[in-house]
């Protein structure tokens, strides 16, 4: 069966952002769990950390905010780590990488309830450049050594103790600092990256109608402990004074269904435009550090990814979602690797008349390689496109000994940080965006899959997928 009209949205930009935490990865899930167990892997972990221009120099960085394609990354030698881009800049087609020290500013600047406190020598010495004439709290550093003798998490800048964040409630778990850092890191980075998508396309925070945040984060109160709703925070933030917005959750699989919902929003007529946007996840940095140290190679998780898309009403020759190619992940499918291929890939063609070799470029979960290969858990985007390649031989679309050229001509190497959401898909969109323009490319399927029995609620996964391509109509 084959849809008659096909129905379009337009995707007018993407913004992403990398932003270097080097000295948050202490604060990471898996970190701080093995520093409580033993104090001496703190100093091993920072032994092990990057100076800023190592994290912009590193080539799969490079790739996400657009100076260099995948597929040059595929061309460049290993390890990547080890081989850094002389003279790489911060600041890329489609994205920037953010310092430390900015995102303490900007974590001050997204405070609304006297959260960070920052050392008032160090705001005055490198923050202030910064925090573009927000008000922040800053104290003496006998203060804010006070704070860390009590509740507040320390904020470091290498060695040098440069700011505090505490809670205004303690009585509540769920507003505790730990938790209350992850879920600002969030709304930073997020806005950081929303605001950037705006001076792209010059466009003014009042013209955004709605947000969608697709972050990886719960933010509520112990009554309602993931009660949101960050999307109009960050739209706050960044002066979105005529939007309004709503969280969407679906583990990895978020942002797919955030940019599908967006789409639906703008094609019923509720609204003209829909920004979707991910913060950071504070909670994932250093999640594999054990085998990075073991490997005495960088920790590569030290960066928060973050990223922001607009979508509006369909526009000819614009790049865009095929509203009518978006497929789900029903409960009734088995979560085996073929079951997702076959539900997220096969069917949706299928209802278009399309057959796997109709598809230019699939984007999967693109992790770096570098980061999972160590610790064990494999090349994952490989892993995915031999499982299309596997499936594309059952249907007699390819020849079994063209399975390899099939992934490496119809996929790509995995460059994202594993931050969950952030890898999942939309981080090719900007690349596509630019290959559909200049016309290296037809059309692209992103495929998004989410862990769903990770909340114990279910043991079922989850994904996503929908095929982006210019609009003919």
């Amino acid at each position: 069966m084959t849809t008659a009209t096909p129905v379009y949205i337009s995707i007018d930009g993407v913004y992403y952002s990398l932003t270097h935490a080097p000295d948050l990865v202490r604060y990471g899930s898996k970190p701080s769990r093995e520093i409580a167990a033993s104090g001496a892997r703190l100093g091993e972990i920072n032994k092990q950390l990057r100076k800023f221009t190592d994290a912009v120099c590193y080539a799969p960085h490079q790739v996400f905010i657009g100076a260099i394609t995948p597929q040059q990354l595929a061309d460049l030698p290993t390890p990547w780590y080890g081989k850094l881009i002389e003279g790489a800049r911060a600041q890329g087609k489609f994205g920037d990488i953010v310092s430390q020290d900015r995102l303490y500013a900007l974590l001050a600047a997204a405070d609304d309830f006297k959260l960070v406190t920052l050392e008032d020598q160090w705001f005055q010495e490198v923050g202030a450049k910064y925090a573009n004439g927000a008000t922040v709290q800053a104290k003496t550093l006998a203060e804010i050594k006070a704070l860390c003798e009590k509740t507040a998490i320390p904020l470091y800048a290498g060695e040098r103790l440069v700011g505090a964040f505490d809670t205004d409630f303690a009585e509540d778990a769920n507003l505790a600092p730990d938790v209350l850092l992850e879920n600002l890191a969030a709304k930073a980075t997020a806005a950081h990256s929303l605001r950037g998508l705006l001076d792209s396309l010059n466009m003014k925070p009042s013209a955004v109608d709605y947000v969608i945040s697709c972050s990886e984060e719960a933010i509520g109160d112990r009554y309602n402990r993931g009660g949101g709703n960050l999307a109009k925070a960050i739209a706050e933030k960044v002066g979105c004074e005529n939007a309004s917005g709503s969280d969407t959750k679906a583990f990895c699989a978020g942002p797919m269904y955030a940019m599908v919902h967006g789409a639906s929003l703008i094609q019923s007529g509720v609204v003209r435009n829909v920004a979707v946007v991910a913060g950071g996840s504070l909670a994932k940095l250093g999640m594999k550090f054990e085998s990075h140290v073991k490997g005495n190679m960088p920790i590569l998780e030290d960066m928060l990814g973050s990223f922001a898309v607009m979508l509006s009403a369909a526009k000819k020759d614009a790049p865009s979602i095929r509203l009518d190619s978006a497929a789900f992940h029903p409960v009734r499918a088995g979560g085996s690797p073929q079951a997702m291929a076959e539900f997220l890939a096969e069917k949706p063609l299928a209802k278009l008349g399309m057959k796997f070799t109709d598809v230019d470029r699939y984007a999967v979960e693109l992790h770096n390689p570098e980061i999972t290969v160590p610790s064990g858990s494999g090349d994952v985007p490989r892993t995915n496109y031999r499982t299309l390649a596997a499936l594309a031989v059952m249907r007699g679309h390819i020849k079994k000994e063209q399975m390899e050229d099939f992934a490496r001509t119809r996929g790509m190497v995995g460059y994202a940080p594993t931050q969950g959401h952030i890898p999942s898909a939309v981080s090719y969109l900007g690349h596509a965006l630019d290959a559909l323009r200049a016309g290296e490319i037809r059309n692209t399927l992103f495929i998004a899959k989410g862990s769903l029995f990770l909340g114990r609620m279910t043991q079922l996964s989850d994904g996503c997928s929908f095929l982006v391509e210019r609009n003919q109509g």
